[in-house]
């Protein structure tokens, strides 16, 4: 029996995470949601996946709402 990791985020890539939640909410409601100027001013997944990159901070906020956003996605 393989051990088989209960972290939702394990295997999953930043880029993955940003692509799904812009799919699933778009930039605007993103942007409301989390307020940071990636998501607010000229948003695009490769700008975001960059700040995310260097700052702590905001990827832990964004992988949060994906995390609790999981459920609805599954559905």
């Amino acid at each position: 029996m393989q051990n088989q990791s209960k972290d939702p985020l394990h295997g999953i890539t930043l880029q993955k995470i940003v692509e799904t939640l812009v799919e699933y909410y778009g930039f605007d409601t993103l942007a409301e949601l989390i307020p940071i100027k990636c998501f607010m001013t000229n948003p695009s997944v490769k700008s975001s996946l960059t700040f995310l990159r260097k700052t702590e901070w905001a990827r832990k906020k964004v992988e949060s709402l994906y995390v609790k956003t999981l459920p609805k996605l599954v559905k």
